[in-house]
C-alpha cells in the first residue's frame, strides 16, 4: 500500500511539474507575443434632410467594419504570436480634426485606418506625426488623390470613380450600348463623377450624345410627374448616366424618361465595391456576420475599413514584422494577395498605391455582373483595365522597393 502511494506522489509531483512548464512555456509565448497597435478614424456629420425612409443615416461608418477584422486578425494570430490591438475613434462634428487625431495617435500605433473627406484625410496625412505612419484610405474615391495629390503613406481601398466608370464602360460596351444621355447634379463630387464617365466614355469607345445639368427642384412628386419626361424629351440615346452621388434627384429618373431606357451611374445600376445583394464566393457568410454584429447592412466604408485591417493583418504575418517600411513594401509587392470574397486575391498597385479589386455591378435588388467583364485583356492582371494604368498615373510618390 505505501509502495503504491509513493508511486502516486511521485506521479503528482511529475504532473504538477509538467503542468508549471507548460503554463511557463505559454507565460513566456504571451509575452512574446508580437503586438500590431492600429488606429480607425472617422468625424460625426450633420444628418442630411430624410430623402427616403428606406435607408436610414448611419453615423460612424467603418467602426464596425474595422473591428471584425481585428477578430479576424486575433484569431489567426493565435496560431502565429500577433496580438491586434485596434482603437477606433468618432470625432465630434466641431471638433479642430488634427488635434482630436494627436490625441488619439498613440506612440505604438502605426497604422492608421481613415474615413475621413478628401481635404481632411490629406491634412491628417501631413502632419509630421503621420510621418512614420501607413495610412489606410477607407472613405475617398478622388482619382486626385490617386494621381496628382497622391502620398506616399497612404493607400487607398475603395474604387475609385475611374474605377467604378469603366466597370459601368465595359458593361455598356458588352450590352452595345453606346449612346449616353449625360445628367449631372449640381455638387462637386456631381461633377467629378461626371468626369470620370466622361473619361471611361472615351476610353471604350463610347459616345455622349447629350449632356445636362440637373436644374429641377428636389421635390418628388413634381420631379416624378413632370420634371423628368420634359427634361428627357427629343433625345435619342441607349443609356441615361446620371451623376448624383448625394441622391437629390437621381432616383425619380428610373421609368420616368420620356423613352424607355436603362438607368446607370450613380443611381440604377451602379459600380461599388460592396452590396447587400452580393452572396457570392462566401460573401454571404460575411453579410450574415456583419449583420449580427452591427444590426444593418455593411456599407462600402465597412468593406474597405475591414479589408484595411485584414491586410495589416496578412502582411504582419507574412513578413513576421511589424515595421511600417518593410509592412508598405510587402503590401505593394507582387507577393501580397488578399481575400475580399470576390472570387480572386485583391491586391495594391504598387504606382498609387490603390486597391485593385473586382467592381460589383448592382441593381437595387440584384448583382448584375462584376467588372472587369470577360474579354476585357491586360498584358499584367485583368484587374487593371479599371481605373488608372500604371502609364497613365500622375502620382510620383510611391518607390518600389524590393522586400528585405
Amino acid at each position: 500500500m505505501m509502495r503504491i502511494l509513493l508511486i502516486h506522489l511521485v506521479m503528482f509531483r511529475l504532473l504538477l511539474t509538467v503542468f508549471g512548464l507548460l503554463y511557463a512555456v505559454a507565460s513566456l509565448a504571451e509575452m512574446q507575443k508580437q503586438n500590431i497597435h492600429m488606429l480607425f478614424i472617422t468625424q460625426e456629420q450633420p444628418v442630411p434632410a430624410a430623402l427616403s425612409n428606406l435607408d436610414p443615416f448611419v453615423q460612424g461608418k467603418g467602426i464596425h467594419g474595422a473591428e471584425l477584422g481585428e477578430v479576424d486578425n486575433n484569431n489567426t494570430g493565435r496560431f502565429t504570436g500577433q496580438q491586434y490591438h485596434l482603437t477606433t475613434a468618432l470625432a465630434p462634428e466641431n471638433v479642430d480634426l488634427a488635434e482630436f487625431y494627436k490625441q488619439q495617435l498613440k506612440p505604438e500605433i502605426s497604422f492608421v485606418i481613415v474615413n475621413l473627406p478628401k481635404n481632411e484625410l490629406l491634412k491628417l496625412a501631413d502632419l509630421p506625426e503621420s510621418k512614420d505612419k501607413l495610412m489606410f484610405d477607407a472613405g475617398t474615391l478622388d482619382d486626385v488623390l490617386r494621381n496628382e495629390q497622391c502620398r506616399s503613406n497612404v493607400l487607398h481601398v475603395l474604387p475609385s470613380r475611374a474605377m467604378r466608370a469603366d466597370a459601368l464602360a465595359q458593361y455598356m460596351m458588352k450590352k452595345r450600348w453606346r449612346k449616353w444621355f449625360l445628367v449631372v447634379g449640381p455638387s462637386d463630387a456631381d461633377e467629378l463623377y461626371a468626369a470620370a464617365i466622361k473619361r471611361s466614355a472615351k476610353r471604350f469607345g463610347m459616345k455622349i450624345v447629350a449632356e445636362k445639368d440637373w436644374a429641377h427642384t428636389y421635390d418628388a412628386r413634381r420631379t416624378a410627374q413632370s420634371d423628368v419626361p420634359v427634361f428627357t424629351q427629343g433625345l435619342k440615346y441607349d443609356v441615361l448616366v446620371v451623376a448624383d452621388e448625394k441622391g437629390l434627384f437621381g432616383e425619380y429618373l428610373d421609368y420616368r424618361t420620356w423613352i424607355p431606357r436603362p438607368v446607370i451611374g450613380t443611381q440604377g445600376l451602379q459600380a461599388t465595391s460592396w452590396h447587400r445583394t452580393h452572396e457570392q464566393w462566401g460573401a454571404v457568410q460575411m453579410q450574415n456576420r456583419f449583420k449580427e454584429e452591427a444590426g444593418r447592412w455593411k456599407e462600402e466604408q465597412d468593406y474597405a475599413a475591414f479589408l484595411a485591417v485584414r491586410s495589416i493583418g496578412e502582411a504582419t504575418v507574412r513578413t513576421k514584422s511589424a515595421d511600417v517600411a518593410k509592412i508598405k513594401r510587402y503590401l505593394l509587392s507582387d507577393e501580397f494577395d488578399l481575400q475580399g470574397y470576390k472570387g480572386r486575391p485583391l491586391s495594391f498597385r504598387a504606382w498609387n498605391g490603390q486597391l485593385r479589386q473586382p467592381v460589383l455591378l448592382a441593381a437595387p435588388r440584384s448583382l448584375v455582373a462584376a467588372a472587369p467583364l470577360e474579354g476585357f485583356l491586360h498584358p499584367i492582371t485583368d484587374l487593371d483595365t479599371l481605373g488608372y494604368d500604371r502609364q497613365e498615373s500622375g502620382c510620383k510618390k510611391f518607390i518600389e522597393v524590393p522586400i528585405n
